[in-house]
């Protein structure tokens, strides 16, 4: 299975920590070597970058650890392949435009049957299952709202689509507009949200210790999401099956669990 880590912070914060630990289980501490990718926004501009090596070897994912981006909405990808080869069609997150703003998807899992869907406005570049999904799912949001809908009405909607494509298999999915960061757990996906006072981090994967309070200020949230915990000594909430989050400002504004 492929591993997904996200980021919503409600000030632009760099995800170097975090990107640090994914990477090692691209090929070093963990199998997935077939390619990975990273997503930054900045107001409705996007960063992108995409690799089909094994990130663990990546001078890619090296010049990014040496170089510091900043963003409110992060989403990054490490690839094992399992439907599609190995190419850099085939590295998430994927992209497309949907209302004036660049939308962006990553998936972890596998959905039987999605590739034979009938597409509309949207179609796949490369051959996974996750990319058709991708395009499947902003057809449906496009045929659904001519123009871009109240925000209310967005997120009950993807959250429709997203249980939709769970009833193909397992849809662990994060997805941005560049405003909010839709997030659904089918059986893998954790979070933790630090804000003041901040502490030290560990990571699982790499000899590396940050002290957030040097970085921060007491007024910044910051929420990470990822497949499996990527620090040892902090407490990460385990998403339930089913359930379905959105972020913004690194805090949730919507969610299916009852309070």
């Amino acid at each position: 299975m492929c591993e997904i880590l996200g980021m919503s912070a409600n000030v632009p914060t760099d995800i170097v920590f975090s990107f640090t630990g994914l990477i090692r289980r691209g090929g070093e501490t963990g199998p997935h070597r077939d390619g990975w990718g990273i997503a930054f926004y900045e107001d409705k501009g996007l960063r992108l970058f995409h690799d089909p090596e094994e990130s663990s070897r990546s001078k890619i994912a090296a010049f990014l650890q040496s170089y510091p981006i900043r963003s409110e909405i992060v989403v990054s990808h490490i690839r094992k392949a399992n439907r599609g080869k190995v190419a850099l069609k085939n590295t998430h997150p994927f992209v497309r435009e949907l209302w004036g703003r660049n939308w962006v998807f990553a998936h972890n899992g596998q959905l039987k049957g999605i590739k034979k869907v009938k597409f509309d406005s949207f179609e796949p570049v490369g051959t996974t299952d996750s990319e058709a999904a991708f395009c499947w799912l902003l057809g449906k949001l496009r045929r659904k709202f001519s123009t871009p809908p109240a925000q209310p009405a967005l997120i009950k909607e993807i959250q429709k689509l997203f249980a939709e494509l769970a009833e193909r298999g397992v849809a662990n999915i994060l997805m941005s507009d560049s405003n909010l960061l839709f997030t659904h757990c089918s059986n893998r996906l954790v979070h933790i949200t630090r804000r003041a006072p901040f502490g030290k981090a560990q990571l699982l994967d790499a000899d590396v210790t940050v002290d957030f309070q040097k970085a921060t200020t007491e007024k910044d949230v910051v929420t990470i999401l990822a497949t499996r915990p990527l620090t040892g000594n902090e407490n990460w909430i385990h998403y339930k099956s089913g359930e379905y989050r959105v972020w913004r400002d690194g805090e949730t504004v919507s969610t299916n669990l009852k309070a």
